[in-house]
Parts: structure tokens; C-alpha cells; sequence
């Protein structure tokens, strides 16, 4: 059971908001039935104080979307209202917090938890510097009017805030002067002029202000980049990770501001500001409340830039990087239509849907080319009757059932893939599964090809696309061919079978969910190839790759025969075929490197 401020994070990061229910509004855990309305000047009020307040008292979590019940004079989280995730700007809030409290709360998280209608936002405030008071703009009586020659204190007591008494103010200053000196007045009016400033035209505000140990290296980069019209600070700077960051406004009344940024190792750079909102929207779609920036990364320069950059407002692409989605690139539809796809690259990763759909079977050889599909709609999307009528009608002229028809036609045989059946995997609103089998003299399965696709379950948080060919007895296939023909396949024909079951599980399945290139992604989609042996010898070994597969053009192996290949890449599933063909063999060679056929190249293939 939930019962302190580090079990309520874990609950909220494992989507779990219902665990909170039953608690207490305390001095670490404040609940929200509805979100701030930010165009109310009294919420903006509302929300620096709240935050200031757990900053000052040791951290604390505001959660937004849980109604509350009075209990013997207590508050209890008692049921989960839930919001629209529009409902709420993390980006916004984090701006305005950043803005209105001074210094500004540093580590502040603004996060989502649980699905659906039982969708929560929460502000997590860890604790702060002990010997540092957070202070906003004084409220005036009129709210949203607060004046800029006063401040006030928020502090937590219990489940409710209160604004620090004038009395206990006074000894807080007069304890700082005993400590520091009596400051001069006119040194005193311009530190409460610092720490109540919105940041507006002719605030005083610096260039790097909030940063002292980078001001310096970004006023520096800022006179690099002043062309541009970069016009005063907008806020305090602060850090995302290595980077430091400051919102800046545009010098022409407006016009977009601009969010100056400089991470280590790279050149400084200024972002105009619908171009920064695009980045953050993108990584915001991640799932577990992770912040926007952490996950799509800053932009990277272009190749050979070395000296400080613009990426103006009309920019149609910028390049992301140092994120925990990995490279990617952003790029601007003739529509206007921003989309973020990964940068390609290669690994041996195998995700959770590796093996899906196997259970219960043992061909002799399995090509397998898997496409995880981790879409931020994923939970509203649905396989309409009409989508998989279509799809049973595309499945014997598809790029895989081509493939299939290929290896017998090369072997003197006519064995076309054009009768597929529903299985063995199921067809539901949430699945579909076809197979095709090819069988043998004696009508036993020779040869099958399969295709699947999955939405999300409780189990697996992306949609799964696949699809196989199997070549499950190779003595019954020999048999289908005719006299002569040897079943055994060359690397060329495995590149091709790949090659076909990648393209349709890549692009024909997703569209059973309706259009692919309208949908957003929480997390870089995959590919996974596959080939493995699933049928023991007698012996109850699996047999080596090479005893169905010629694999000599990958030259020789110094870790002796292996059962199973295996080859991951990250790259949009979506591409032309020369585009696909040429990453499939770089994928195949990083694989065999990997598995020790040093000598493979790409020419081999």
C-alpha cells in the first residue's frame, strides 16, 4: 500500500494513479480535481504558490485529475476524475513556474499517469537546497496583479498553504544580515526588482541569469548570434541535462521569440520559438511523464558546422539528438505538418514481441521480419471489418507471398502463395492472423507463410507487426518440387524473403488501423530480422543455420555453427524499396560481425 512521497512517484511513473486513493492531502501530497486554468491570472497565482510552497517545505507532488472528499476535517483523494491530455501544457507550466518563482524550483517534473478515462497529470517538486527560500510576486488583493517592488513566502503546513507571516520574513532578513552585512537600499530594491520581474521589455534581466557558472559562456554565444534579432531574456536560464537553456524575446514586437541553447561539444544555437514548441510537443507523446527534451533530444548542427547556427521559424528540418530515443530528424510536410522519424541504425536488440505468435510450433527454418509500431494513439485505434476484407483480398498478390511463390519457381515449381486462411494467431477487433501453407505430396505442411498484426494489451505497450515465411519440412517440399531440386537456400533468396516480409509487415499490415502517416510516435518504431532453426535433431540439438542456409558468402565463423540469427534496426518503417533493400544488407552485415563472421561485407551480399 502506498504510504509516503517515494511510493506515490512509483505509483504515478507506473501508471497506477488508482493506488493513491484513500490517502490523505499531507504536507508532501496535494490533489486537484481539474487543471489550472492558465488564462486565469488567479490560477497562475494558484499554481507558483502551490509549487513555491512544497519547494520551501521539503518537496511534495500536486496531483491533477483526483476529486477529493471531506473526512473528520481532512481531505481524502477519493476518485479519479481524469483529464484530456490538452487539458494540460506541461511546457507551458514549466515556463511559467521557471518565470513567477524565484530562484526557480530546480528537478521540477510535470508528468502523465495512468490511460484512458483514468488519465492524471502531476507536478513532482523534489526537495530543494536547504538553505534556499523561494519567493513569487507579492499578490495584491486583485488577482494577477501582483506588485514588483514586494515578494512573498508560500509555505506548506499540513494539507493546506499559507503565505509566510511579515514577522517571520523580518527575522529571515534580519538572521541574512547579521550573517552578510546590511546591504545598501539601492542594492536591496534592485534584488526585489530581480526576484519579481516577469521578464517583461527592460526588466534587467541577463543573458544567463540563473546560470552563474555558464553566464559567461552564454553571453558569449548570444553576442555570436545577435544577427538574428534575438531580443531580451524571457526568463531565467536554466538546464535540461547538459544543456543550457533561456528563452529570449524577439526584438520586433510580435513577432516568435527564441530559446538560445548551448550543449557541451556542440556549437551554440537559437531556436525560434514555434520551431522549440514542435520539439517539445514531439517528445512529449512519451510515455511515464518522462520530459519532452530527455526524450526527443536538442538539435544537433548540421555536418560541418562548427560555429554558432539559427534554425529560423520557416525551417522545414532540424536534426534531434542526445535524447533516449536516439538520433532523430523533424521534418515539415508541405501541409505545415511537423513528424519526427528516427535516423537509421543497427543492433542486436530484441524486443518483447520477438517471439510472438511461435508458441506450439517447430518449422525446420523461420524468416521472420517483426515491426514494432510504438504510435501515441494507439490505445483509440481498432481492425474494422472493411480493413481486413481488404487485406484478405491483398494478402496473394502481397510482396511476401511473392516471395514464396519465388522459391519454388526458381526450383522448377509452380507452388504459388495464393490461398491464405484466418490463423493461427486469431482475428478479433484487436488482432488479425492469415497463413498460407503449401503443402506436400502426402498433404502435410511444406511450406507456410504467415502474416499478424497486434494492438496493444496489458502486456505489450505497442502495436506488433509481422510477418513469416517457414519452411517447415524440408523433405515434404523436396517432395512438392519434383525429383533433383535442393531445398536448401541460398543467402540471396533469404535476403529476398526478408526483404518481402519486411515490406509487408512494415506497410501493408499497419493500414488494417487506418492511415500510418497520421499518426504520432511515443517512442522510436523497429524492425527486428530474424532466421532460426525451431526443429531438434533427434538428439534434441538444434541443428546450425548453415545446414539450411548457404551461408559462404558471409565467409568463415569463428564461433562455430549457430541456430539462430538475429538483426534489430530503428528507422521509420515507411521508405522506398532501393531504400530498404540497401539497409537490410547494412543490417545483415552489422549481424554477422556481430556473430562473428569478421569477413562479411556488403558486396558479398
Amino acid at each position: 500500500m502506498v504510504k509516503d512521497l517515494k511510493g506515490v512517484l512509483a505509483a504515478l511513473d507506473a501508471h497506477e494513479p488508482d493506488s493513491l486513493l484513500g490517502l490523505h492531502e499531507t504536507q508532501w501530497l496535494d490533489a486537484k480535481s481539474g487543471p489550472y486554468q492558465l488564462a486565469d491570472p488567479k490560477a497562475v497565482e494558484e499554481i507558483t504558490k502551490d509549487v513555491a510552497a512544497f519547494a520551501n517545505g521539503g518537496g511534495g507532488v500536486i496531483v491533477i485529475g483526483i476529486a477529493t472528499r471531506l473526512e473528520h476535517d481532512e481531505e481524502v483523494l477519493d476518485q479519479i476524475v481524469g483529464l484530456d491530455p490538452a487539458a494540460v501544457n506541461a511546457d507551458q507550466i514549466r515556463k511559467l513556474l521557471r518565470q513567477r518563482i524565484v530562484p526557480a524550483p530546480r528537478g521540477v517534473r510535470v508528468g502523465w499517469s495512468g490511460s484512458d478515462g483514468e488519465r492524471v497529470a502531476f507536478i513532482d517538486v523534489p526537495a530543494q537546497a536547504v538553505d534556499t527560500l523561494f519567493v513569487v510576486p507579492a499578490p495584491l488583493g486583485k488577482p494577477g496583479s501582483p506588485r514588483t517592488d514586494t515578494v512573498a513566502v508560500p509555505m506548506r503546513d499540513g494539507d493546506s498553504t499559507y503565505w509566510l507571516p511579515r514577522t517571520e520574513i523580518q527575522q529571515l532578513l534580519s538572521a541574512g544580515v547579521r550573517a552578510s552585512g546590511m546591504p545598501t537600499a539601492q542594492a536591496l530594491t534592485e534584488l526585489v526588482r530581480q526576484a519579481v520581474s516577469e521578464a517583461g521589455p527592460g526588466s534587467g534581466l541577463r543573458v544567463g541569469q540563473g546560470l552563474p557558472d555558464r553566464e559567461r559562456e552564454m553571453r558569449a554565444a548570444y553576442e555570436q548570434l545577435t544577427e538574428a534579432g534575438l531580443g531580451e531574456p524571457a526568463g531565467e536560464a536554466w538546464t535540461q541535462g547538459a544543456a543550457a537553456l533561456q528563452d529570449l524575446r524577439h526584438e520586433v514586437d510580435g513577432e516568435p521569440g527564441w530559446v538560445l541553447c548551448l550543449v557541451a561539444g556542440r556549437p551554440p544555437v537559437v531556436v525560434a520559438e514555434p520551431v522549440w514548441q514542435t520539439i517539445v510537443e514531439t517528445g512529449r507523446r512519451a510515455p511515464g511523464g518522462q520530459d519532452p527534451l530527455a526524450a526527443v533530444g536538442l538539435p544537433r548542427p548540421p555536418a560541418g558546422t562548427d560555429t554558432s547556427w539559427v534554425i529560423p521559424a520557416d525551417a522545414r528540418s532540424v536534426d534531434l539528438e542526445g535524447g533516449s530515443w536516439g538520433a532523430g530528424r523533424l521534418t515539415c510536410s508541405g501541409r505545415g505538418v511537423w513528424r519526427w522519424q528516427p535516423l537509421p541504425r543497427f543492433s542486436l536488440n530484441q524486443g518483447r514481441s520477438a517471439s510472438i505468435g511461435t508458441a506450439g510450433q517447430t518449422p525446420s527454418l523461420r524468416l521472420r521480419a517483426l515491426v514494432n509500431l510504438p504510435w501515441a494513439e494507439a490505445s483509440t485505434l481498432e481492425i474494422s471489418k472493411s480493413r481486413r476484407t481488404q487485406l484478405e483480398q491483398q494478402l496473394p498478390y502481397s510482396a511476401v507471398a511473392g516471395a514464396v511463390t519465388m522459391l519454388s519457381r526458381r526450383r522448377g515449381a509452380e507452388l504459388p502463395a495464393a490461398r491464405w486462411e484466418p490463423g493461427p494467431f486469431g482475428n478479433s477487433g484487436r488482432s488479425i492472423g492469415y497463413t498460407c501453407t503449401i503443402a506436400g505430396p502426402d498433404g502435410g505442411p511444406a511450406v507456410k507463410a504467415s502474416v499478424m498484426l497486434a494492438l496493444p494489451t496489458t502486456m505489450e505497450s505497442t502495436v506488433v507487426a509481422c510477418a513469416d515465411v517457414l519452411i517447415e519440412n524440408p523433405e515434404a517440399w523436396a517432395a512438392a518440387l519434383g525429383p533433383g531440386w535442393d531445398t536448401q537456400l541460398g543467402l540471396d533468396e533469404v535476403q529476398a524473403v526478408l526483404l518481402a516480409a519486411w515490406e509487408t509487415a512494415a506497410e501493408l499490415l499497419p493500414d488494417v488501423v487506418g492511415d500510418p502517416a497520421g499518426l504520432s510516435w511515443a517512442a522510436p518504431p523497429s524492425s527486428e530480422l530474424r532466421m532460426t532453426c525451431e526443429q531438434p535433431a533427434d538428439n534434441g540439438v538444434l541443428p546450425g543455420l548453415d545446414t539450411l542456409i548457404d551461408l559462404a558468402p558471409l565467409g568463415p565463423n569463428d564461433g562455430g555453427p549457430r541456430s539462430q540469427l538475429a538483426v534489430a534496426i530503428t528507422a521509420a518503417p515507411a521508405m522506398d524499396r532501393a531504400e530498404r533493400q540497401r539497409l537490410l544488407r547494412e543490417a545483415l552485415v552489422h549481424m554477422a560481425h556481430a556473430f562473428g563472421y569478421v569477413d562479411a561485407e556488403v558486396d558479398l551480399l
